[in-house]
């Protein structure tokens, strides 16, 4: 694993069920096994069946269509995605949901996945450190964020989150 890139992830979705929502964002921050950033990244990939998106999830993350009128559709932004993590380990805060996205969308588009099978989860880490801490009940992006001062301006935004999401993992990283 040390001779691989990190992938911190995070994808905003129409809803929560992975057979009836979309990504509608994916967004990345690119480092080393050093955790030295190479490169951050967001794809806005344009809906196909908004009809069927949840409204509580489209308020979340602040969809606007103005803001998707230039977006990739989901083969573009696979193929995009694809190359720029190839061998990449995938690190999500709550890895499961997005990579279950992931995966789907790369099925559905037989764009072939290129990341390593590796996956980090900063849900799994956080509780690991610190779950013997009795002022901590959630492990929420959000709630750890909170606890080390990590600004999050663009939260549920595929980029805000993505760094989030990098940031909390080189705190976890120096307990």
């Amino acid at each position: 694993m040390r001779k691989h890139n990190f992938a911190f992830i995070d994808i905003e979705t129409t809803g929560l069920d992975v057979t009836k929502h979309e990504i509608i964002e994916i967004g990345c921050v690119l480092t080393t096994a050093n955790l030295e950033v190479i490169e951050e990244f967001e794809l806005k990939i344009k809906p196909e069946h908004i009809e069927d998106a949840d409204i509580v999830s489209m308020k979340i993350n602040h969809y606007d269509s103005t803001l998707w009128k230039s977006a990739h559709s989901l083969p573009e932004a696979m193929k995009i995605f694809s190359e720029k993590v190839k061998d990449c380990i995938m690190v999500g805060h709550n890895v499961a949901f997005d990579s279950g996205f992931l995966e789907h969308a790369f099925v559905s588009t037989g764009v072939g996945n290129s990341m390593h099978y590796h996956k980090l989860d900063t849900v799994s880490v956080a509780w690991a450190k610190l779950h013997r801490e009795p002022d901590l009940e959630h492990f929420s992006l959000r709630e750890l964020c909170l606890r080390f001062n990590i600004k999050n301006e663009d939260a549920h935004t595929g980029l805000g989150d993505a760094r989030a999401t990098y940031l909390l993992y080189k705190k976890l990283m120096e307990l």
